[in-house]
Parts: C-alpha cells; sequence; structure tokens
C-alpha cells in the first residue's frame, strides 16, 4: 500500500498545486488547459513507473476515479437542470408563441442539417482512409469495455426501432424523464419545458399579475441554475486533470499507434466540418475568421473538458457580448445543441464506425441507398444525446444497431476514445453558436454594432 499512498500523496500534491492558480489570474479555459497537462504528464510517469497492468497503478487509479469520475457525474447532475431552465426562460421571454416556431425550425433545422454533413463526411473519411474493424486487437482493457457497454448501455437503446425512438421524445412522465430514467429523456425534458414556456406566455397574456410573478420566479431560478453550473465549472481543472491521468496511466502506446490512422481521419473530418460552418456562415454574411476569434474561449474550454452542457453558459454569453445574438435565440441554439444535432459526438463518430463494421456483416458501405439510410438514421438519432461522457458512444450504440450492426467496434476504439473525444466536443459547441449565429442572421435580430465590434472584454464564464 506503500506505493500506491504516495502516488495519491503526489496526486493531491498536483491537485493542491492546481488549486492555488484559482486565486491568480488565468482564466478557467487556462487552468483547465494546465489540468490536462499535468494530468497527462503524471499518468505518463505512472504508466512508466509501473507498466499499465500494474496492479498498484490499478489501486492508484481506483482513488484517483473518485476526483475524475466524480466530476463527470457531477456534469452529469446539472445537464438536466440546467438544459430545463434556460429553455424554460427562453421560451417564456418571446412575446408570442409563434416566434417559438421560427426560432426552433431554424436553429433545429442548422443542427440536424449540419449533424447530416458531418455524418456524409463521417462516411467519405472511413471510405477515403480504408479503415476497417477487421484486425482490432481486443485485449483486457477492451473486453471489459464491451462487458459494460452489453449490459448497462445497449439495453436502453439497442432494441428501439426509429419509429419508437421518435415516439421516446414525446414526454409521457417529465418528472422521471427529469431524472434521467430513458435514453432520450432530455429530449422530452426539452420539449416539456418548451410547452411550459408557452404556458407562460399564455399567462402573461391572460393575467398579466400572476404572469409576471412567473416570469420574475423562472428569472430567479435562472440565476439559482448558474450559480449551480458556475460552483460545477470550478471543478474542471481538477476532473480534467484526473481524467486525463487515468488515460495517459492505463493507454497502451502501441494501440493508440495501431489506431492512429482512425484519429487522422476523425480530425480531418472535424477540420471538413468547421470549414462547413465557415462556409454557412460566410453564406449569411458572418466574417468566419472574426467569428472564430470570437468563440475561441468557448471552443477551448470545450476540448480541455470534453463537455457541451459544462460549456453551455459560456457559450450563451459568447453569443450574446460578442456576436450580437440575442438571448432568447442563443439560449435556444446553446441548450438545443448540447443535446439535439451534435456534429462531432452523434453526427461525424457514429457515420464513421458504421461504415467500418459494415464489411463485417457482409455489407457493401459504398452502396448509395445505404449511405443515405445511415445519414438520415444519424441525423434522426442524434436527438436526446446528452452532452456529457458518454453522448458519443451512446449515439454509436443508437445508430449500429439500427443499421443491423455489432457494437463492438465502440468497444475497440476505447484506447484513442479521449483523444477524438476533445477535437468532437469542440465541434459540437462550435455547431450550436454557428446555429445561433445563422438563425439570428436570418431573422434580421442580430445587433451590427456587437458582431462588428473588436472589443471583446473579458468573460465571466471563462
Amino acid at each position: 500500500m506503500a506505493p500506491v499512498f504516495i502516488n495519491l500523496v503526489l496526486f493531491a500534491a498536483l491537485l493542491f498545486g492546481l488549486a492555488r492558480l484559482q486565486s491568480g489570474t488565468l482564466s478557467l479555459s487556462a487552468r483547465v488547459f494546465v489540468g490536462l497537462v499535468l494530468g497527462t504528464l503524471f499518468g505518463i510517469g505512472l504508466q512508466l513507473v509501473y507498466g499499465a497492468a500494474d496492479p498498484t497503478l490499478a489501486t492508484t487509479i481506483s482513488w484517483i476515479n473518485i476526483v475524475g469520475n466524480g466530476y463527470v457525474q457531477l456534469l452529469q447532475m446539472i445537464v438536466m437542470p440546467l438544459v430545463f431552465v434556460a429553455i424554460l426562460n427562453a421560451v417564456s421571454k418571446l412575446h408570442d408563441a409563434s416566434s417559438l416556431g421560427r426560432i426552433s425550425a431554424l436553429t433545429l433545422g442548422t443542427l440536424l442539417g449540419t449533424t447530416a454533413i458531418a455524418a456524409f463526411v463521417g462516411v467519405a473519411m472511413s471510405l477515403a482512409f480504408g479503415l476497417t474493424a477487421e484486425g482490432l486487437a481486443q485485449g483486457a482493457q477492451e473486453t471489459a469495455r464491451l462487458s459494460t457497454l452489453q449490459s448497462t448501455y445497449a439495453p436502453k437503446v439497442a432494441d428501439l426501432t426509429l419509429p419508437q425512438l421518435i415516439l421516446s421524445f414525446i414526454p409521457k412522465n417529465p418528472f422521471a424523464d427529469l431524472t434521467g430514467a430513458n435514453p432520450t429523456s432530455i429530449i422530452s425534458v426539452v420539449i416539456f419545458a418548451a410547452f411550459l414556456g408557452v404556458a407562460a406566455i399564455r399567462l402573461v397574456r391572460r393575467d398579466p399579475d400572476k404572469g409576471g410573478r412567473l416570469i420574475a420566479f423562472i428569472d430567479l431560478m435562472q440565476s439559482w441554475i448558474a450559480q449551480l453550473v458556475r460552483l460545477i465549472m470550478t471543478l474542471t481543472p481538477f476532473g480534467v486533470m484526473a481524467l486525463m491521468t487515468k488515460m495517459a496511466a492505463i493507454s497502451n502506446a502501441a494501440d493508440i499507434l495501431n489506431l492512429g490512422k482512425f484519429v487522422l481521419a476523425s480530425y480531418l473530418g472535424l477540420a471538413i466540418m468547421f470549414g462547413v460552418h465557415a462556409l454557412l456562415l460566410a453564406a449569411t454574411g458572418v466574417n468566419p475568421l472574426a467569428f472564430f476569434r470570437k468563440v475561441l474561449p468557448a471552443l477551448s474550454f470545450a476540448f480541455s473538458s470534453r463537455s457541451s452542457a459544462a460549456t453551455i453558459p459560456l457559450n450563451v454569453e459568447i453569443q450574446t457580448r460578442r456576436l450580437g445574438v440575442p438571448p432568447t435565440i442563443a439560449s435556444f441554439a446553446a441548450s438545443f445543441g448540447a443535446t439535439i444535432g451534435q456534429n462531432g459526438c452523434a453526427g461525424l463518430y457514429p457515420a464513421m464506425l458504421a461504415v467500418m463494421v459494415a464489411p463485417t456483416v457482409g455489407i457493401n458501405p459504398l452502396d448509395p441507398g445505404w449511405i443515405v439510410s445511415l445519414i438520415a438514421i444519424v441525423t434522426l438519432s442524434s436527438a436526446g444525446v446528452a452532452g456529457v461522457g458518454g453522448g458519443a458512444t451512446m449515439a454509436a450504440l443508437i445508430v449500429l444497431p439500427a443499421m443491423g450492426l455489432p457494437v463492438t467496434l465502440v468497444a475497440l476504439l476505447i484506447s484513442v476514445e479521449p483523444l477524438i473525444d476533445m477535437g468532437r466536443t469542440a465541434l459540437n459547441v462550435n455547431g450550436s453558436m454557428t446555429a445561433g449565429t445563422i438563425t439570428s442572421q436570418l431573422l434580421g435580430q442580430t445587433d451590427r454594432a456587437v458582431m462588428a465590434s473588436e472589443d471583446e472584454g473579458s468573460l465571466q464564464n471563462a
């Protein structure tokens, strides 16, 4: 136990050093990046000293997981209340319910449309690089991962047909959905919040006194949840450091090198999608270079934290203060973008996996009909994938069975999953901000002065 104790003391010292940075001038994004680097270096050091399969290392990581997995669980804790209140507040602030339809249609249309493009790019990348599931090794780590998927995740989603998936979006018991009882609970919560928001608009119109008190209460809830989110966000550097320590300590360098082509194809696909976002922005009159400069803090935080949901407050703040997007549209785009149409996790990734595994079951991935079906299923099933750790896995577990494909490949990519997830999360967040900006532009609600301003100022949530 002595080596384990020494390891944990060293880890505690790193946590303490990271905590000391909180009182300095470093932004949250910078502290998260420091945590990422420290965790990676500490994890590599542990593996060099003990070896990836050493029991001492396994025991050490089990204790470090309290910080890493605890942080992920806290993120999962705030997703439902954050999305619920954000949607409720956004809808209730609309002057009339008809505005809801236009904003929702444009925002969702952009998110789902870019997800469909991302799916096509994923197919193209897998084919261009000749990626296949054949020959991938299944070691002890992969076997354990597969067992977890089959026992925990797969039973929740694998048996859903596409009509059942769509029907599951409609809330039946919203209070159960608030607990995350179903795989698509988050979409049910979004719909429930939207209905409550429309009801609030009607109450304001029919009884201004009661309606005014209700709107004030919703504002109070929004502020309350915002403080909760900021509290959890302050823990991000510690959670990221713990997660990166685990990844670096147990990852097999040979496995990562063997999957290097998949990592390269994934990041090329992500780069292409950033280019697609740039083209769409340019088509609606937004300077892509200025856009990317202004949203960089949100992208860097998303990259290092690997959480679209945790980035929502910063996402909204950047849209309103730097891009001139009205708060209602910004809240819609940020909330929807963390749960619907995630370009990276729910678009690019499942499509790449489907093309890789298709030949192993006798399916021709070059068949145009099959590709069209894949893109359609990827796009529709992208709804309800929560923007916290595990979202991409859940998306793949919905898409692959729907296409008649095995889910084994999801487990075989575990060694490179964190490396790619960072880029996917950044793309998810950029997609939501792109959707908000495009919606605002098309509705003519963008504050041109803010959009054109070079004064970016400081960000409260950065």
